[in-house]
């Protein structure tokens, strides 16, 4: 019988799409995504690259991102990210070496009590 585990989907190394990519699940990114992308869970790997208006629940970026995201929950930039657009997440986090030169809304709240 077919076990039902998490979706994993991989835009290899050559490979480019240029359109809309929804996906649901965890998807990695060697390639290069053009246009919009709608997900859960985005890795762009160190040769990845994505070009797109971009809504997913998380991302790593340690390759090139360019556009504009919103993440409802964590953007993370790796040691060998480079993110530059329009930024809307939850959590950031940068490694240091990671580039980040974007506008950028954190919309977490903290101590939100009153």
């Amino acid at each position: 019988m077919w076990d039902k585990t998490e979706n994993i989907s991989i835009i290899d190394k050559g490979l480019i799409v240029d359109g809309t990519v929804s996906v649901k699940g965890k998807l990695v990114i060697k390639g290069t995504v053009k246009g919009t992308l709608v997900g859960e869970t985005v890795i762009v790997a160190r040769e990845g690259v994505i070009c797109a208006d971009t809504k997913v629940t998380s991302i790593t970026i340690g390759g090139i991102f360019d556009g504009e995201l919103e993440a409802s929950n964590e953007l993370i930039i790796l040691s060998t990210g480079n993110c530059t657009g329009k930024i809307v997440c939850k959590d950031l986090v940068v490694e240091a070496g990671g580039k980040l030169n974007a506008d950028v809304t954190c919309t977490a709240t903290q101590g939100a009590k009153k």
